[in-house]
C-alpha cells in the first residue's frame, strides 16, 4: 500500500491533532500526516521543498486567503490533492474554492464519515462535496440568507455540477431524467435495483433536491442532460 503523505493547514494545532488521530483509523489507505502549519507561507515553501500528495485545508489564515492560496499551491505542484476542511457553509465559498483547484471541500461540523469518504474520494480522482453543502443554492431554498437561484447555470456550473458526480451517477441520472424507474435502470445498467436506489439517494444529496420530481427538474435547468 503505497504512503499518503499528508500535510494539515489549520490555525487550531488540537484541532489537527484530532484529525490525524482520525486519520489513523481509515484503513483503506496509508495516510502519514507528515506536518501541520498554521499560515499559509510557511506551507507554500514546505511544499516546495517536499513531496505531499495530500493537503488537509482550511480557508480562514491569518496571513493570507485561503481561496488564493489554492490556485498557488496547483502551479506548485499539480498532482497534490487539496480538500477543504473549513468553517464556512456558504455555497459562494464551496463554488470559489472548487474554481480555484480544490478536489473536495467538507464544513467542520460535517461528520468525520464524511471526512473519510472525501479523502478516499479525492485520491481516486473525485471530486466531493460533503452533505449539506451546495455549488449553488438550492432551486426551491436559498441558504445563508443569499438570493434564490435562478435556475439559469453558467458552463462553470454544469461543469462543476457535473464533475461533482461519478460516472455512473451521470448514466443514472440521464435515464431518470427519460422518466425510468429503479428496475429499468437497472436492467439496462446492469446493475441491481439497490444499486440504482443508492446512486439515486447519492445523487439527490449531492444536488441537494429531495424528490425525484425536483432532480429532474434541476437536471433541466442546469441542462446536465
Amino acid at each position: 500500500m503505497t504512503e499518503i503523505r499528508t500535510v494539515i493547514l489549520d490555525t487550531h494545532k488540537m484541532f489537527a491533532e484530532g484529525i490525524t488521530e482520525l486519520m489513523k483509523g481509515i484503513d483503506s489507505v496509508m495516510l502519514t500526516v507528515t506536518a501541520h502549519f498554521e499560515r499559509g507561507q510557511a506551507l507554500k515553501s514546505h511544499i516546495f521543498n517536499n513531496e505531499v500528495d495530500l493537503l488537509i485545508m482550511e480557508l480562514c489564515l491569518p496571513d493570507m486567503d485561503g481561496l488564493k492560496l489554492i490556485p498557488e499551491l496547483r502551479k506548485m505542484d499539480k498532482g497534490i490533492k487539496i480538500l477543504v476542511l473549513s468553517s464556512y457553509s456558504d455555497s459562494k465559498f464551496v463554488k470559489k474554492a472548487l474554481q480555484s483547484g480544490a478536489d473536495g471541500y467538507i464544513c467542520k461540523t460535517n461528520s468525520s464519515h464524511d471526512l473519510t469518504e472525501g479523502i478516499e474520494q479525492i485520491l481516486h480522482d473525485r471530486t466531493y462535496i460533503g452533505e449539506g453543502l451546495y455549488i449553488t443554492p438550492p432551486a426551491n431554498k436559498a441558504r445563508q440568507g443569499g438570493k434564490p437561484f435562478n435556475g439559469h447555470a453558467t458552463y462553470k456550473d454544469r461543469f462543476l455540477i457535473q464533475k461533482r458526480l461519478t460516472k455512473r451517477e451521470q448514466e443514472v441520472l440521464h435515464l431518470i431524467t427519460e422518466a425510468k424507474n429503479n428496475k429499468e435502470i437497472a436492467s439496462q445498467l446492469f446493475i441491481s435495483d439497490q444499486t440504482v436506489g443508492v446512486h439515486r439517494k447519492n445523487i439527490m444529496r449531492k444536488l441537494g433536491v429531495k424528490n425525484t420530481v425536483n432532480l429532474i427538474k434541476f437536471a433541466i435547468e442546469h441542462q446536465l442532460v
